[in-house]
């Protein structure tokens, strides 16, 4: 469901850019770093959406790379940590069968 609202969303906000875009068809004139030329504005404002989803599914991705980094880090140290966990119970098993074994047999 988490899925299929972003979806909508995407959708919602690809068509008011999309209405924003045609309705402003005229030229301006565009400041490069290098230059400077005249484009129409449905350009500049399509160019500029696009380059913002770019950044932003860039941020997003190094913040997922972290996070799953992250994660393996702390998977990692889970499973030192229940290492000794693991062994005293083994040891702690083992001790309860060497006590049943000393007791003398009794009927039940």
């Amino acid at each position: 469901m988490k899925g299929q609202s972003y979806i909508i969303l995407a959708l919602i906000f690809a068509l008011i850019v999309a209405i924003f875009a045609v309705i402003n068809v005229e030229p301006v004139e565009v400041d490069y770093l290098f230059g400077t030329g005249n484009a129409p504005l449905i350009l500049v404002i399509l160019i500029s959406v696009l380059m913002g989803g770019l950044i932003t599914a860039a941020v997003g991705s190094v913040k997922v790379l972290r996070l799953q980094r992250e994660v393996r880090s702390l998977k990692k140290e889970n499973e030192q940590l229940n290492e000794p966990v693991v062994e005293i119970d083994s040891m702690a098993s083992g001790q309860e069968q060497e006590k049943k074994a000393e007791l003398p047999n009794h009927k039940e």
